[in-house]
């Protein structure tokens, strides 16, 4: 069962990420994260199986609730949505596919993730419900050292 009181993030996808930087440093106060540039990041989707992609985007250093801002692809899961829109919620989980299995049993179904199935979802990944519009990503708590280090200033790697 998910721990809502673990949700550390509000992701959004944008077209400009230094624009929405700007922005939401003006408008919010908050400051960010030097931009991460994932390379060859594994993304497996059920429609296109494993790829990479390229991927850019920083976080909030303010937390414990952090806005994520991940700059938009042409297509798939990290295609910006239209209007004002909210992408995902991000929540720590400690076993990520356990928390799939027991979300699929409910109904979600995973979008996207950094690892096929077989090898466990990796260390993120994307669930959707059909009745509703609310995207979840579950981020394995082994990350946790390393984002708190990104966020106080440091890398993310």
């Amino acid at each position: 069962m998910i721990d809502y009181q673990r949700i550390f993030h509000t992701g959004l996808v944008v077209e400009d990420l230094q624009a929405s930087m700007d922005a939401l440093q003006s408008a919010l106060g908050l400051t960010w994260a030097t931009p991460n540039h994932f390379e060859a990041l594994p993304l497996w989707t059920p429609e296109t199986g494993l790829e990479h992609i390229d991927l850019v985007a920083t976080y909030s250093c303010e937390g414990p609730q952090h806005v994520e801002l991940i700059q938009g692809l042409a297509s798939g899961v990290y295609t910006p949505l239209p209007g004002p829109a909210v992408h995902h919620v991000g929540v720590w989980v400690d076993d990520v596919p356990a928390e799939v299995a027991a979300l699929c049993s409910k109904g979600w179904v995973v979008s996207a993730a950094g690892a096929t199935p077989e090898d466990g979802y990796g260390l993120f990944v994307y669930l959707d419900h059909p009745g509703s519009t609310m995207r979840l990503e579950l981020v394995s708590t082994a990350l946790v050292d390393a984002f708190e280090n990104w966020w106080a200033g440091g890398t993310l790697g």
